[in-house]
């Protein structure tokens, strides 16, 4: 039974974020010797709502523009203020389980719409159960394989990671211990972001999008020299490029500029002398493409090769951290052979190596299972399918915890892309092809996919509850729940998104992500042309950018989604630089720059809520959008006013912030 002998914490220790001396220890908020309070029907409830919310939302704004926001530190603002309105005292370890439970959502949609929307893409079914479970299985796997990293990854490397999302959310939480007025200002955020993206997916009085063709001479540059500038306007996107930052949305859109600005230029000042055409299920020579097009048949492919090449740097620079890993998995097994292994205090309490490995052949068996009888229906193949799932994702689990405790951003879709590539190529190799092979091959990916990005963002909720006190084994139990009612809630909605939608033709999703690994796997699968030469092209531009010393992976990913939603992420950097170097004070720079980063956090969760309400409401039949005017260049003149009028709301609401704030 847990009770509560802690006391309201002041602030983290003095050592939280520094490497520690030769013999030093780290001694959390809440100390070893307490037993707070943690998993309460209440934590477990709340945590699972904010699981089902976050995952509509994740699920929605991933698929609509391509990126999946990282629910932890909205969940933890919530949690926080609910908390403090409710007059609870003492919430920290409770709070912490919140978070743990509710983050899960973010992690399993990545994980599904990055891959299993591209069933549909490629005209192929996909069921509620292969979706959920793919979902499932890959969520529960993640978080085994994450599990024997714990201790080095949060303890032995102390100091050494920044880990910047951990550092948010676990900022958020103690000081959420004094006040609640975060919560406040994220509802007012939340509710002005909702209200913008909802007016336009449901009424569409301004657009989703403008561009330089909305001048003369844009329709110019874009028809001769296939030359374009695009942005997304929606307060969503903008939250997303505040809290990813200058310097990491600045190198995204480095990425997509050569795309837009050196590379389809480039290419189309040959279009005159090219009389074929050149390509898997391209009909139209280059001069016949608009820019749109040419990057879709071509340029894209370069940045997929880019982002398979970051995932194999990436496995070899983390050979180092498995070695270790593995050495301390194996010497608590023989320790437990040899006898009684001495009881770890309670901060350092993980689950049993004997659960792990036994909950590890469950799911491997289970997921066996789901590839024999629901997905491949043929004994060999399966076995081949769970060998690339267990393979694949144990070498790439260091390698997205890695980028987790680094820059805060997990490498999933490339090290999933690469995945696809090689499971292909296996399955072709022993006989499987076509629609069936496309199918095994996107269930395994899915699989992959999850289990590689809950691996990564687990490490995240591991490393806050190192630095507050709490339990170890209870997070690592109760993340579980929170992957199961993820998964069920992502199934739902994409399922739902589809009817509405849909992923192929006019008005239809983007799903960026999810279209990149249809195009890989089409050719593989059917006999096709593979664009080899492009992926080489991307593959040695990894290289090169890694001998650099630029992130191959942030410059990859740029060169691969579409323009219009990159742009933003660097108007969204432009107003986190702005904000937080207006001031000579460090002090009132600090809390603008936080303040705005709760303002993000309410635009990104309003943003995306409020389009999964409008979703709902086009699949019910409400359909109220202004068709005719939507296309008029007046709607995109009052899109470009309504995005300054936003921007300048941003940036005002931020500067208001001080020191003591």
């Amino acid at each position: 039974m847990e009770h509560d002998n802690t006391t309201k914490p002041a602030s983290l220790p003095e050592n939280a974020y520094r490497e520690l001396a030769d013999g030093e220890e780290y001694a959390p908020v809440m100390p070893a010797s307490t037993a707070p309070r943690e998993v309460t029907a209440y934590s477990v409830t709340f945590g699972i709502i904010m699981a089902v919310i976050f995952s509509a939302a994740a699920a929605y704004l991933g698929l609509r523009v391509g990126q999946v926001f990282e629910a932890a530190i909205p969940i933890a603002i919530i949690a926080v203020g609910v908390g403090n309105m409710m007059g609870k005292n003492n919430m920290l370890g409770q709070n912490v389980i919140i978070q743990s439970i509710g983050s899960s959502s973010g992690v399993i949609v990545a994980g599904a719409i990055f891959t299993l929307p591209a069933l549909y893409i490629l005209g192929l079914e996909a069921h509620f159960y292969q979706i959920f479970l793919s979902s499932l299985l890959g969520g529960f796997l993640g978080i085994l394989l994450l599990i024997p990293f714990r201790k080095y990854f949060v303890k032995d490397m102390h100091g050494k990671y920044p880990f910047p999302e951990a550092t948010a959310t676990t900022e958020v939480l103690v000081s959420g211990e004094k006040k609640g007025s975060q919560a406040k200002l994220l509802a007012v955020s939340g509710l002005i972001g909702g209200l913008y993206d909802f007016i336009v997916g449901t009424f569409g009085w301004w657009t989703e999008e403008v561009s330089t063709r909305l001048a003369g001479w844009g329709v110019a540059l874009a028809d001769k020299f296939k030359l374009v500038l695009k942005v997304n306007t929606g307060a969503a996107v903008l939250g997303l490029g505040y809290i990813i930052g200058l310097k990491y949305a600045a190198i995204i859109c480095a990425g997509s500029f050569t795309v837009w600005f050196v590379l389809i230029p480039f290419l189309s000042y040959f279009a005159d002398g090219m009389t074929v055409a050149v390509g898997e299920g391209v009909i139209q020579t280059l001069g016949q493409m608009s820019p749109e097009e040419i990057f879709r048949h071509y340029a894209r492919h370069i940045g997929i090769g880019g982002i398979a090449m970051a995932g194999v740097i990436g496995i070899i620079r983390s050979s180092g951290i498995i070695r270790q890993a593995l050495g301390l998995a194996v010497s608590e097994l023989g320790s437990r052979k040899g006898g009684p292994a001495p009881a770890a205090v309670r901060t350092d309490r993980d689950v049993s190596m004997k659960f792990i490995l036994t909950c590890l052949i469950a799911v491997l068996f289970t997921t066996f299972i789901f590839f024999q009888f629901g997905v491949l229906h043929n004994l060999f193949h399966s076995v081949i399918a769970i060998l690339i799932v267990f393979i694949i994702s144990f070498l790439f689990t260091t390698v997205a915890a890695n980028a987790i405790a680094i820059v805060g951003t997990n490498p999933v879709s490339g090290m999933t892309l690469m995945t696809l590539i090689l499971s292909s190529l296996v399955l072709v190799s022993v006989g499987l092809t076509g629609t069936g092979g496309m199918t095994a091959a996107m269930i395994i990916g899915g699989v992959v996919c999850t289990a590689l990005s809950m691996a990564g963002a687990f490490i995240t909720d591991l490393k806050i509850g190192y630095w507050l006190g709490t339990t170890p084994a209870k997070q690592e139990r109760w993340k579980f729940l929170g992957a199961a009612v993820s998964a069920a809630t992502v199934a739902g909605v994409m399922m739902i998104l589809n009817k509405t939608y849909g992923f192929v033709g006019e008005g239809a999703l983007v799903a960026p992500q999810a279209n990149a690994m249809a195009a890989v796997i089409k050719p593989l699968m059917e006999g096709g042309t593979t664009p080899w030469m492009l992926y080489f092209a991307g593959a040695a531009f990894a290289l090169i950018l890694t001998m650099l010393g630029v992130p191959a992976l942030a410059f990859a990913l740029g060169m691969f989604i579409p323009l219009e939603l990159n742009t933003p992420l660097l108007v969204g950097g432009l107003v986190s630089w702005y904000v937080a170097t207006r001031s000579k004070d460090e002090a009132r720079n600090k809390a603008r720059r936080e303040r705005g980063t709760l303002i993000a956090s309410g635009f990104i969760a309003g943003g995306a809520l409020m389009g999964v309400v409008s979703a709902l409401l086009k699949y019910f039949g409400a359909d109220w959008f202004a068709e005719g005017w939507s296309h008029r260049l007046g709607a995109e003149w009052l899109s470009l006013g309504m995005y300054a009028a936003i921007i300048a709301y941003f940036i005002w609401d931020s500067l208001k912030a001080k020191e003591e704030d």
